[in-house]
């Protein structure tokens, strides 16, 4: 894919996004790697339905910011992904609604944010982290990723919105569409006798999809 091609679709997948409502206003930010190693960015202050691709923030393969508007002020998250998993290739953070509400729930393990009821979250997420609220901008939120030593490809912020790495822009938001979905979920079956998925049909996922997740 060329870099003007990567450009559209970044802009193409954020409006879609925005458009189905998984994140509003100026809200959310995503990045994905170039063919030289370099970085796409979505600058700051702008809203996902409408990123305008010759504006995109574009950071050399060294991490130095060279074209396009300032970057969005969450770029320790994105960053923290790309150095500690080879296999990033793209990361979106959304401030989507039920995501963020799920997290505000006060039996939620930490370790593992979505209970096991379907299986496509499992095969797209593993196991998602939930780490504690920090000031958006914060570094920490970046160094709290990096203490995850690129064991999970997928965390939420409490109070804040998930943020997902994938093997490319497309994967990373089928992905954190996931986990939204996952989250939607967990809140409809809530105080319910759910039947969730059984600890050998986990297994069995796991297994088939070769999914990390004892990390």
């Amino acid at each position: 894919m060329t870099e003007t091609q990567l450009r559209e679709q970044i802009c193409l997948l954020a409006k879609s996004l925005f458009d189905r409502g998984l994140t509003h206003g100026s809200t959310g930010n995503i990045s994905a790697r170039t063919e030289d190693g370099g970085l796409l960015v979505s600058p700051t202050g702008t809203s996902f339905g409408r990123l305008d691709p010759a504006m995109l923030s574009r950071f050399d393969p060294a991490g130095q910011h060279v074209d396009g508007d300032k970057p969005t002020k969450e770029m320790p998250l994105h960053t923290a992904f790309y150095d500690t998993r080879s296999t990033a290739g793209a990361v979106v953070h959304l401030h989507s609604c039920h995501s963020v509400a799920w997290s505000m729930m006060p039996d939620v393990d930490a370790d593992n944010f979505l209970p096991p009821l379907t299986p496509y979250a499992i095969m797209k997420l593993g196991r998602v982290k939930l780490l504690p609220f920090f000031l958006p901008g914060d570094p920490a939120m970046g160094e709290a990723v990096r203490g995850l030593a690129g064991k999970r490809s997928a965390v939420m912020l409490a109070n804040h919105g998930p943020v997902v790495a994938g093997k490319d822009v497309e994967a990373a938001c089928h992905a954190i569409e996931e986990l939204e979905d996952g989250a939607r979920l967990a809140m409809m079956m809530r105080g319910v006798p759910a039947r969730g998925l059984t600890p050998d049909q986990i297994t069995a996922l796991v297994t088939k999809f070769d999914v990390d997740w004892d990390a």
